[in-house]
């Protein structure tokens, strides 16, 4: 039994030894090869610009040409307005560039912004209950469970709030009691109502002794 384990351990590591190995970068002679290398690189290579554009909101303009001199391009704006901030990077763009690019790059954000405002009332629609027909049943889940968290967001601020009333009417409750007990006292002690008397009256003669 033991040694079967260990054949069967040495057979896994060799087959881990003889995995794919490095791949020697060099021109492939083969024509076919080449060509279906070429076809999955590249769309490698753009579904890799399209995910860099969209996780990382950043501007992205790609152009391959092939062997036979085909042209491939992704861009995730106008790719014309990318080469031309590319010269201005470089310096090397001319002036009426300069101009047109600054103005598209303010178009291209009045736009964004737009879609952004756009979005941002869609989705206060929906949480009023309004536009609800274009959703699917996977964002009617995601807006529920969004709705969920907020009730819940507000009951605990509303307990909390109800707490600190509580806590406030306690303790006014507390001095009012305190202070009753207090006049309670007075009343039943015709002594200390005196002495309690007499220091009001000292504090009044002292009080118009220095007014004079």
């Amino acid at each position: 039994m033991c040694r079967r384990r260990l054949v069967c351990l040495h057979i896994l590591t060799k087959r881990e030894k003889m995995g794919r190995g490095k791949v020697e970068l060099k021109r492939i002679e083969n024509p076919t090869n080449r060509q279906v290398t070429f076809s999955k690189r590249r769309n490698g290579l753009l579904k890799k610009a399209f995910e860099l554009s969209v996780l990382c909101d950043a501007e992205v303009a790609l152009i391959i040409f092939s062997p036979s001199g085909k042209a491939y391009q992704f861009s995730s704006h106008e790719i014309k307005r990318t080469i031309t901030r590319y010269k201005i990077e470089l310096g090397i763009a001319k002036t009426d560039e300069q101009g047109i690019t600054s103005m598209e790059v303010w178009r291209n954000e009045i736009e964004e912004l737009s879609r952004t405002i756009e979005a941002l009332e869609a989705r206060e629609k929906h949480f009023a209950g309004e536009n609800l027909s274009g959703l699917g049943m996977k964002e009617l889940k995601q807006l529920e469970r969004q709705l969920r968290v907020g009730v819940e967001r507000i009951r605990s601020k509303k307990r909390r709030i109800i707490m600190e009333h509580i806590n406030y009417l306690k303790k006014k409750l507390h001095e009012l009691q305190e202070a009753s007990t207090s006049s309670i006292i007075l009343a039943s002690d015709p002594t200390r109502a005196i002495q309690f008397g007499g220091l009001n009256n000292t504090n009044v003669v002292t009080k118009n002794i220095s007014t004079v």
